[in-house]
């Protein structure tokens, strides 16, 4: 091809890619010619048709680009390694492509226009070598020649030169044309590829915002078919009642009430499926990724505020959906955490938490004889610096403490701790760990008797029934006495009855036929004196009882737990017995850690047992050997016992007031302790008839009674002239019982006592003739002549009237008044049952002690014991009291109020009175 002919045809479909030289010139002159090929790259396809047509590009395509592949793409360094590692990745991808591509067709014209050039270049230099050659052989052959021919080669030779050049540039501009062609073709193959991102990304992102869509819609599509299969289900079977509706409500009532962690696993599933819908709305609404949508989405859910940075219509809204679900959610979180906290609270309030603890004492069941019975386990505990009670009723549990705090005594380190609930339930009993209590009280209901004793037995039955075996004993109080057996029956070896019907019933009695007995009862069943203590000693292994006596000088020995009969406790055994080994002493102590045995007394430096002990006779001592205290070794004999020690039965006359359920348990009593020829009167509303059904009905044949008489009266204790029509000056005792009638109320039973009481006294007072009755006011002095109170004092001095008092209240006005030597019942059976809860080897001495046979505490005069004035130690009145089988425990001086139990200083000798008494165990007369 001639360059007269490129030069002739600018009309040429492929001329426009050849500028002029002086184009071309201006350009690679131009200082900003090396970045000629970037802007020349950037000429659209649609604008390629003409030079003339062409135009600056804008900055803005470059713009388009995401930073990251700006970025990627700008780096000078990095930037040509990675086109061409993306061009081989992709062109495989772009193969396809280049077969109905137009800029690829016209790459390929000016691929073919380039190397047609190059041809036509190197057929014109062939031409050009070969023409000189041939000039040369001419000028050698024909030098005429080439003088003639100078002027014309030389024309020619400037003419191709410049053609030459000509083409030459033309070649580097179509050199630079194909490079600039090149990299418009890699950008515009990276901007398609982007552009099939965006186009893929943007279908993922529709596709998430409508699957977020339509998880959100598909609850409301599942309700309503629900209830469309609800309606459709009741409409075509009419039998059925309850619909679909209802019985998934209950099926969500009941996982949500049965599995606890219910509502906080639903709560947590709610957070995380509001979380990954939300971040797959945020991913359909915005150019982040996934994982970021979803972080995003839990911000928004824990911080509602976080949305308000959030731009454009779609994330806003996407946005405050998500935060309002997560204020949602938050809410429904606190509420059960709340609920949480305020369960709890309330199961503390309430009592219905676990008592983790072991070796405390368990009672069972309110009463009023709560309040003396917690008081006599806090003194017990109070040698071991304090212990553990647990209360377990069917009351509320702030309500049980409100009472105790108004009980007032000091705890003295004891702790109480309250629960609510059933002794009949096998749950509520692990709750406050009975299985590890080392004792266990079952307290009486007020109430009715049988009802009582029938809730006592089942209780005793849930006992029996844990699983984990009771480490403790059990201590059941009952109303009736013929509910005992069943009783022990039932629980074994386990449980240990106290009656307290019956032990009121024998200790009234008891302390009707020997005045002031109560209070003795009182220092010895109660912890605040002297109690009841039984262990072993080795050291007394050997030694004669005799001996053991007066081996305590902190103590009264008063009998012995013989371990070769199986453990049986012999009370006041004989002076011959020898202990064994393995039997222990049981003792009359202040505490269990305050006696000790300690060496045999001594009188002028011998034994008491060689020169002090009393016999009935003189008799004579020989000294064998000399001492240098000679002169002082005086044997002191007290003399032979004076009086008879037969103490004679008189016959007595009795009055009981009001009626009982154990009323033919107490006359049979009375029929054993009184002497022949007694009378008992019962004075009551019973209608004579039903007394002897009623007394026949409880195993009593009166035609069976030896020593007494019954002798029956009907009327109402509280009225006056009912009273008055009996002899009431003319009673040994006057025994005012509870009445059967009103038993359940302790106030209205005590209120009835309380008035039979003063009536009695007033009448009384008012029979007793003028003369004694200035005698004994002036012998007592406490009130003035006329007063009531001293008249009914003067009548007190003619007979003993104990009284069954229920409530403690009570207590103090007859205390004050001096009136009547009372029988604080539920106080006596509350220490009882402590002191068998702490001990239950106890329960075996008070039994034999209330019994009508065996061992009893006796008040006898001093005069039995020792002539007037005396001196003798409490260790000789021991020794002589030994003579008659009896162990003294205690005496009263005549012009002491209160008795002296197990007194210190039993060495001390001190000067006696005839007037005095001693408190002794002897058996039944």
């Amino acid at each position: 091809m001639s360059p007269d002919s490129a030069e002739s045809s600018p009309s040429s479909s492929r001329d426009w890619f050849f500028p002029s030289p002086s184009f071309i010139h201006s350009t690679s002159n131009s200082p900003q010619s090396p970045n000629y090929p970037r802007k020349f790259s950037t000429i659209p396809r649609h604008s390629r048709s003409s030079p003339t047509d062409w135009k600056p590009p804008k900055t803005s395509t470059f713009r388009s680009v995401s930073s990251s592949g700006s970025a990627a793409y700008g780096d000078q360094k990095y930037g040509r390694g990675r086109r061409r590692i993306e061009l081989i990745r992709r062109s495989e991808k772009t193969a396809k492509q280049e077969k109905d591509d137009p800029v690829l067709e016209q790459i390929r014209d000016v691929s073919k226009a380039v190397s047609g050039v190059k041809t036509a270049i190197g057929e014109m230099g062939i031409r050009v070598f070969g023409q000189r050659i041939k000039i040369r052989w001419q000028m050698a052959s024909y030098i005429a020649i080439l003088f003639t021919a100078f002027g014309s080669l030389v024309h020619k030779n400037f003419s191709l030169h410049n053609q030459v050049i000509d083409l030459q540039d033309q070649i580097s501009t179509m050199n630079i044309t194909l490079q600039a062609c090149n990299t418009s073709d890699t950008f515009d193959t990276i901007s398609i590829l982007q552009e099939s991102d965006h186009l893929s990304s943007k279908g993922l992102k529709i596709l998430a915002l409508t699957v977020s869509i339509a998880l959100l819609s598909m609850p409301l599509f599942v309700f309503k078919y629900i209830d469309h299969i609800s309606k459709f289900r009741s409409s075509y079977n009419c039998s059925e009642k309850v619909s679909l509706n209802k019985q998934l409500e209950y099926r969500v009532d009941v996982l949500l009430s049965v599995h606890p962690y219910a509502k906080a696993l639903a709560l947590l599933v709610a957070t995380l499926m509001l979380i990954c819908l939300g971040g797959l709305a945020l991913f359909g609404v915005t150019d982040d990724s996934l994982a970021d949508c979803l972080w995003l989405s839990w911000t928004y859910v824990a911080d509602s505020g976080n949305h308000a940075n959030s731009e454009g219509m779609g994330p806003r809204l996407v946005s405050v959906s998500i935060s309002f679900g997560g204020m949602l959610i938050f809410a429904m979180m606190l509420g059960l955490v709340s609920d949480a906290i305020s369960e709890k609270l309330d199961s503390l309030r309430k009592g219905r938490s676990e008592v983790v603890e072991q070796n405390h004492t368990l009672i069972l069941g309110w009463s009023d004889k709560l309040g003396s019975l917690l008081n006599q386990l806090v003194i017990a505990n109070e040698s071991l610096g304090g212990g553990i009670v647990v209360v377990m009723a069917e009351r509320d549990k702030e309500e049980m403490e409100l009472d105790i705090a108004k009980m007032e005594f000091d705890f003295r380190g004891t702790s109480v701790i309250c629960r609510s609930g059933s002794p009949l339930i096998l749950a509520d009993l692990k709750k406050v760990s009975v299985s590890k209590a080392r004792a266990i009280v079952v307290l009486a209901d007020d109430g009715n008797a049988d009802q009582s004793d029938a809730r006592a037995l089942r209780t005793v039955l849930s006992l029996t029934g844990v699983k984990e075996g009771l480490r403790g004993h059990i201590v059941v109080e009952l109303s009736d006495l013929d509910n005992e057996v069943l009783v022990k029956l039932v629980g074994g070896e386990l449980v240990e009855t106290v009656v307290a019907h019956d032990v009121i019933g024998r200790l009234m009695i008891q302390c009707a036929r020997q005045p002031g007995l109560a209070q003795i009862w009182e220092d010895i069943l109660g912890f605040e004196n002297c109690e009841f203590y039984i262990k072993r000693w080795p050291q007394l292994d050997g030694m004669q009882f005799e001996d053991v006596l007066i081996s305590f000088p902190d103590a009264i020995p008063c009998g012995v737990k013989v371990a070769s009969r199986g453990g049986k406790i012999i009370l006041n055994p004989e002076d011959s017995y020898v202990l064994q080994e393995g039997d222990e002493v049981l003792v009359i102590a202040e505490d269990d850690d305050t006696y000790a045995p300690g060496a045999l007394p001594m009188v002028n430096g011998a034994s008491f047992m060689h020169i002090a002990r009393p016999a009935r006779k003189p008799q004579k001592i020989l000294l064998c050997g000399w001492r240098r205290d000679i002169d002082d070794m005086i044997v002191v004999w007290r003399g032979s016992l004076p009086g008879d020690f037969i103490v004679p039965k008189l016959m007595e006359k009795i009055l009981l007031c009001g009626w009982r359920r154990d009323m033919e348990d107490m006359i049979m009593v009375l029929d054993a302790f009184l002497a022949p020829g007694s009378e008992l009167w019962m004075f009551n509303e019973v209608v004579e008839s039903e007394r002897e059904r009623k007394l026949i009905d409880g195993g009593l044949d009166v035609s069976r009674l030896v020593n007494i008489t019954l002798v029956h009266r009907e009327g109402n204790a509280v009225i006056r002239r009912h009273l008055e029509s009996l002899p009431l000056e003319s009673f040994d005792s006057i025994l005012i019982l509870a009445d059967e009638s009103v038993e359940d109320s302790a106030i209205q039973a005590d209120s009835r006592s309380l008035a039979t009481l003063l009536l009695i006294r007033d009448i009384q007072a008012k029979r007793l003739p003028y003369r004694e009755a200035m005698v004994t006011r002036g012998q007592r002095g406490s009130f003035s002549r006329g007063s009531w109170i001293g008249e009914m004092q003067q009548a007190s001095d003619r007979s003993v009237i104990i009284s069954e008092i229920l409530d403690p209240r009570t207590k103090n006005l007859l205390s004050m008044s001096k009136i009547s030597d009372y029988v604080l019942s539920n106080e006596l059976v509350s220490m009882a049952l402590a002191m068998v809860a702490e001990d239950r080897q106890i329960n075996d001495v008070l039994e034999e002690l209330f019994a009508e046979e065996g061992n009893e505490l006796h008040i006898r005069l001093a005069e039995l014991y020792l002539h007037e004035g005396e001196e003798l130690s409490f260790y000789e009145i021991i020794l002589r009291a030994r003579l008659k089988r009896e162990i003294v425990i205690g005496y009263r001086l005549a012009n002491a109020e209160r008795a002296v139990i197990n007194p210190p200083n039993k060495n001390e000798r001190r000067r006696w009175s005839v007037k005095d008494v001693f408190v002794v165990i002897s058996e039944k007369e």
